[in-house]
């Protein structure tokens, strides 16, 4: 034997014990190499070994190799800990857990093509990964990339299959992150607070799957839990008050403290997460139940961490730690999807919002119907076939500005949803007075939506517009956020709302919608104040073909078949003008898609009390019906206190009156 094969040999042998291999998988995954001199120390010092006999008598073996397998072994057997991925269930899910997406997916990350935003396509991230990968401008790919939900995929179909090829390249993926992605100033892109919330709490998910696997070695537990032990010391330094950052901030402390005890700061990190829990809960959430920053996806995410935690900690023990008033909150914040979703259950599109597919919340509306004994939340999960309709179809939320009315609850159900709330922060878009219409099925008039956060800012900004959405402007510029709720009374067939907006320093918004018959609306705007230049009254339909009548001032769209809406509009006091203007809309993040825009516009002297459109807004479905409206006792320096309309339909006259 040659005296190089020699010492290659045996340099092999005395390292053997230092290397993860990952075996039968591509040429990407190579054996890795780590040096683990003080990690098994340093684990051990973040340890409770004066409570715990069992780490007590792990921490005396002076073999090392021995040690770290049994501290593998403890690991793998404690039955103290509950986690809603339960291990006992790994042979029962066979062949019944994962979907097609998952398979995708984590058949990809097996190469390193990796997911990062998932509206952009998957992308290689390099036989030697780089975990800062950028392969397109906007920075969500690269934050969202380090969120890793692809390994999520991979522990699914690891649980379908038992194919050991994911778990092996799963433990090799997370060693190689975590060697290459200390937290320092180099990684940032790694290290915001959000995404270390989120990994505190997917990678208690992914130790449930991957723990039971031989390819689960002990030099894997010991690098898993030092990163654990890191994740929740650096969420103990920070907190995001007032915004869904600091809820996930929080749920990653509370999941590594409760399911891993074990650590001596583990009761530190569970106390101070349900402090701040019990904090936001109150700071984030209005007593109408809406999360702070009015955009659906972040409230239902809301909903998530808020609640997560609580049924973790119930799950473990834990007890007594959040307060009734905590669970009813939760319950009431389930209830806004119901109230201001479009009937089939997509989402109304305010602030940064998306419109999701159909009946996208019926699993959660199963899961609250089974916590809450709710049978109105049954009957949306299941599309009405079981629980009870729900009683009303009218909502006013008058903390968070958000109004809803609707003709029934079945799919092909008229509605309209409008805001005027808050300022919501980030996720919020300067838009009050704004409204969704939907009508058989069809959005037939959808808010813009936000198309994308970073990367293009000159798009971001063209969403944020006031005058993009169905509102009123003054010169075209962005509006103030200064709600009032005025006048929200409900009836049988007559459901009416005032709301108004001080939308600038010298011209207040007011809007009236009256909700005829469930069939029809009829939207009274009225402009006040000392202000000069152009008001313009925006409206924006479905993409699609428009009809509009310059002479008549009436727009319709134009879908060959199903529901459209045909809108007239007429300035009782002024002249003005219907012209077209540029339009967008996003229903997917970086998707946009053209639609119809236009406004009426009217020039406003300072000395012009008023200025007042009265609009007719009618979904139908083949034949438009013949309505004509009219205002019966219309001041002209003021806004009305007292309305009386006088409707004509088919030569039929009926009068609707209310009082301010």
């Amino acid at each position: 034997m040659s005296i190089l094969r020699f010492f290659l040999i045996s340099f092999f042998l005395v390292n053997i014990s230092h290397v993860f291999c990952v075996n039968s998988l591509s040429d990407k995954h190579t054996n890795y190499t780590f040096s683990y001199a003080d990690s098994l120390n340093i684990l051990l010092d973040r340890l409770d070994l004066i409570t715990n006999a069992d780490l007590n008598r792990i921490k005396k073996i002076q073999e090392k190799d021995l040690q770290e397998k049994e501290l593998l072994n403890y690991f793998r057997t404690r039955k103290h800990i509950n986690h809603p991925v339960d291990r006992g269930l790994k042979s029962a899910s066979f062949g019944k857990i994962a979907s097609k997406n998952d398979f995708e997916v984590a058949n990809d990350a097996l190469e390193h093509i990796f997911v990062g935003q998932s509206a952009y396509p998957r992308f290689f991230c390099g036989d030697d990964i780089d975990w800062g990968s950028r392969p397109v401008p906007d920075n969500e790919w690269v934050w969202q990339l380090n969120r890793m939900s692809f390994w999520n995929s991979m522990g699914r179909v690891y649980w379908h299959t038992l194919d050991e090829k994911y778990a092996k390249a799963w433990g090799y993926q997370l060693m190689d992150w975590v060697r290459k992605n200390p937290n320092d100033n180099n990684h940032r892109y790694a290290w915001r607070s959000i995404e270390a919330g989120i990994r505190g709490n997917s990678w208690i998910e992914l130790y449930q799957r991957f723990i039971d696997s031989p390819s689960f070695t002990p030099q894997l537990l010991i690098t898993f839990l030092n990163s654990l032990y890191d994740h929740a010391s650096f969420l103990m330094t920070k907190y995001t008050s007032n915004s869904n950052w600091g809820l996930m901030e929080a749920e990653g402390m509370a999941a590594i403290g409760i399911i891993f005890p074990e650590f001596k700061d583990s009761k530190l990190w569970r106390e101070e997460a349900f402090r701040r829990l019990n904090i936001e809960i109150d700071k984030q959430v209005y007593p109408d139940g809406h999360q702070r920053e009015l955009a659906m996806g972040y409230h239902v995410g809301c909903i998530n961490w808020f609640l997560r935690t609580y049924q973790l900690a119930e799950m473990n023990g834990l007890r007594n730690v959040f307060p009734k008033s905590y669970i009813d909150r939760i319950e009431k914040m389930c209830e806004v999807p119901m109230k201001l979703n479009h009937p089939d259950g997509t989402t109304v599109q305010f602030g940064d919002a998306w419109t999701g597919t159909p009946g996208q919340y019926n699993s959660r509306f199963l899961e609250w119907s089974n916590l809450f004994d709710r049978d109105d939340f049954l009957y949306l999960a299941t599309d009405g076939v079981k629980g009870v309709k729900p009683h009303e179809t009218a909502y006013a939320l008058p903390q968070s500005g958000l109004y809803s009315m609707r003709s029934d609850w079945n799919k092909e159900a008229i509605s309209l949803t409008l805001k005027c709330g808050p300022d919501g922060g980030g996720h919020s878009q300067p838009d009050n007075g704004t409204f969704s219409l939907y009508a058989g099925g069809r959005i037939l008039m959808p808010d813009a939506g936000s198309y994308i956060y970073s990367g293009d800012p000159e798009w971001r900004s063209w969403f944020r517009q006031t005058k993009v959405h169905q509102t009123i402007t003054l010169n075209n510029e962005n509006s103030n956020y200064a709600p009032k709720l005025v006048y929200w009374d409900t009836k049988d067939n007559l459901d009416v709302l005032v709301v108004e907006n001080k939308s600038y320093d010298d011209l207040t918004h007011r809007r009236s919608v009256i909700f005829v018959d469930k069939r029809y609306f009829v939207i009274v705007d009225e402009a006040y104040g000392t202000a000069s230049g152009n008001v313009r009254l925006h409206f924006q339909l479905a993409s699609g073909e428009a009809v509009s009548d310059q002479k008549k001032y009436t727009v319709r769209t134009d879908f060959p078949d199903g529901w459209n809406v045909f809108l007239k509009t007429r300035n009782t006091l002024e002249k003005m003008e219907l012209i077209a203007e540029e339009g967008w809309v996003s229903h997917r993040y970086t998707v946009k898609e053209r639609r119809p825009a236009f406004c009426f516009n009217t020039v406003k002297k300072s000395k012009t009390p008023v200025i007042r459109f009265v609009t007719t807004l009618i979904p139908y479905n083949e034949i438009k019906p013949d309505i004509e409206v009219k205002i019966k006792n219309e001041p002209k320096n003021g806004v009305i206190s007292q309305m009386k309309l006088e409707i004509t339909e088919n030569n039929m006259k009926k009068d609707i009156e209310y009082n301010l």
